[in-house]
Formats: structure tokens, sequence, C-alpha cells
């Protein structure tokens, strides 16, 4: 039972159909000029003007990436980079602790160059604390990154308050967000940020593609140079079949977004439902009421979340501590930390997260499944 769609979801069939031929068939280079090279560029562009669509940029503005970390390390590091090279006063870069730690390692990094870092911590309902992330901006700030949804609670952040704040106390600041969590259930036509990540396999498409909008006007130094692809800002040939996959798997999400959201935020009610029933003590985190539809992330006292997971994957149910680029480790999560959650019970909490493949076989599955092993790791 795949329990686990935040760290990856399977590909759509669609996506795959619309990937084999430029894995068979179709070996032009879209940089080139004959006749085979102008089959891949127009596939290449076609998917851009998709894209765009979705997420509410115009083609012009899309630039892909290799994925979600790419795209948050392009915008962090390259809107920094950036700013600097026009006015080496806007050195301050504000993120907050919550992040993926794409953003976090980024931010770590340009800290380390010499930028004023601030990293903004969340309140106990998993949203950060907008009265800190004030305290922390002024007119040298050059970048903010929040993300849209965060990858291990689900909770939305209250992005449209960020850019109020930026306004008024850092106008000359560009905003970042990791919107990688968002495209299954926000329509990202609504963002008001600068610069956009998405990533595809989060939503049916394939593993190691993604787009940034990047908003006309906005200033990035590349991280990849040597060419003139993607507005000259990640040189390097595209990945056509990727690029096509993604751009269908998207398109297919985009439409049916709201339906899906409906079908999939019932599943997983149900399933946080029988959990609470069977599991003595189960505990959501965050706040419940701004959570996308597809995470449950809670706190089950008395098991350590890595030893259930061990036992659930024994069992055939997969599911997550936290990220997935932190899958593993036995340190608490540094979102939970951040959150002012107590050791303890961010080393008990465990993330279900589910997606358009999900059924209500795997959650009935999985509320047999999850509260026996809960019961003999208990007891043990």
């Amino acid at each position: 039972m795949y329990l686990d769609h935040a760290a990856s979801t399977p590909m759509r069939l669609e996506a795959v159909a619309a990937m084999l031929p430029f894995l068979a068939e179709h070996p032009g280079n879209p940089s080139g000029s004959h006749a085979a090279s102008r089959a891949t560029k127009t596939a290449l562009e076609e998917s851009r003007e998709v894209v765009a669509a979705a997420l509410g940029a115009s083609p012009a503005e899309v630039v892909y990436t290799g994925g979600g970390s790419e795209g948050d390390n392009l915008a962090v590091k390259g809107a920094a980079w950036a700013a600097r090279a026009r006015d080496s006063t806007l050195d301050g870069v504000v993120t907050t602790g919550i992040e993926h730690k794409a953003v976090l390692g980024a931010a770590g990094r340009l800290e380390r160059e010499g930028f004023r870092l601030a990293r903004v911590p969340a309140t106990d309902a998993g949203t950060v604390d907008l009265d800190q992330l004030a305290d922390a901006l002024d007119e040298r700030t050059a970048v903010v990154s929040v993300m849209l949804v965060n990858n291990e609670t689900g909770v939305v952040q209250p992005l449209v308050e960020v850019r109020a704040l930026l306004r008024d106390r850092a106008p000359n600041a560009v905003l970042h967000t990791d919107a990688v969590q968002a495209p299954q259930w926000i329509d990202l036509r609504t963002v008001d940020a600068d610069l956009v990540a998405v990533s595809g396999h989060k939503f049916g498409g394939p593993k190691g593609v993604g787009a940034l909008v990047v908003r006309n006007g906005v200033q990035l130094v590349p991280l990849v140079e040597g060419g003139g692809h993607e507005r000259e800002l990640r040189a390097g040939t595209q990945n056509v079949a990727g690029i096509v996959a993604f751009s269908t798997a998207l398109d297919i999400t985009d439409r049916q977004r709201a339906d899906e959201s409906a079908r999939i935020g019932a599943l997983r009610d149900g399933l946080e439902a029988g959990l609470r029933a069977d599991i003595a003590e189960f505990a959501p985190n965050g706040d419940t009421s701004r959570r996308v539809a597809g995470l449950l992330h809670a706190a089950i006292p008395g098991v350590e979340a890595e030893t259930l997971l061990v036992a659930l994957d024994q069992d055939g149910v997969y599911a997550a501590s936290g990220s997935a680029c932190s899958s593993g480790a036995i340190d608490p999560s540094h979102v939970l930390l951040a959150m002012g959650m107590e050791r303890e019970r961010a080393l008990s909490s465990v993330r279900f997260s589910l997606g358009y493949a999900s059924t209500k076989a795997d959650v009935d599955h999985a509320i047999e499944v999850i509260p026996e092993v809960v019961e003999k790791l208990r007891a043990s």
C-alpha cells in the first residue's frame, strides 16, 4: 500500500505514452536547425506553453530544470548573486526553518559567502512566524524564500501575508516559493511570487525534470553556464522526453485538481479517522485546517517512527518519517523542531501521503495493518 506520494508519485500512463516517442523515435537536438531538430524543438516549446498555462506564467518565464532542488538553488543563489552584482548593499537572505533542505542548503552556501542569513522559525501550527519574519526583513534584503506547501506536514504557508510584508519592509527583495508539493492541490495561477519551483515526480511526471517560473524583470545568475539554453539560465541540451512527460502530467493534474482534491481528501480523512479510532494517542501535527488534501502527518507516541516504518515496509505499507531526502536519518525532523515540537514527539511522527493513484482499498488495508503493527511494537 503506497502511502508516500509526497516523496514521489507513480508516473501517469499518459505521461509515459507522451515520453516514449522522444526516447525511441526523435533523435534531434532541439538547438539544431535540421528537420529532426525542429521536431524536438517544436515539442519542447509546445510543452513550455502547456506548463506556462498551468503555472500562470508566459512561456518566456518558464525555465526547465532537473527538478525541485535545482530550481530552488537557481532561484535562491541566482537571485542573491544577481542582487549583489547590482548593488553590494543587497546582502540579506531570509528563509524559514521549515524549508526543504534544498533551500536551506542554498541559503547556507550564501551565508558562507558573506550574505546575512535569517532562518525564521515556525509556529506550532506549522506556519512561518510572521512577526519574526517581519523583524528579519529590511531594505538590504535581496531574497526571501518561503515554501507554499510544507513537504512534511502539508501545511499551506501564508504567502499573501508574506508578500505584503515584503512590500512594506523589504521592497528590494524578490520572493521565491518552493511549490513542489503544491500543483496537486493549489492553482498556481493564484500565487504571487517572483520565482516558483515545481518538480514533475510529485504529480505523476518523471523524476529528474522540473521547472522554475522566473517572472519578467527578475534577474538571476545561472548555476550552469556555457550555452544559450533556457534564456541563458541553464546551459545544456534539454531533456525533451522528460519535459514532454512533465507537461502532460501537469496538464492532467491542473484539469483534474478540484475533483481529485475532493476524492483524495475524503480518503485522507477516512485514513485519519480509522487510525485515530484504533491507535491510542494518535495525534496529527500542525494546523489540520491548513493542510492539503493528501497529507496526514501525525505523532504515534510510544513508537519510534523509523522502527515503525521498517515494520510497515515488511507488511507492504510504504510511508515516511519526513522528506524523502532525509529518509533513514535518526535525527528528528528539522521541520518539526522549527515548529517547537519536543524531540520525543518529533521522533515518533510519521507522514502518510496520498495522491492521484490512491484508492479506498489502499486506505482500508492501511487501517487494518498500521494499528496492528503499532500494537506489536508498543508491546515489545
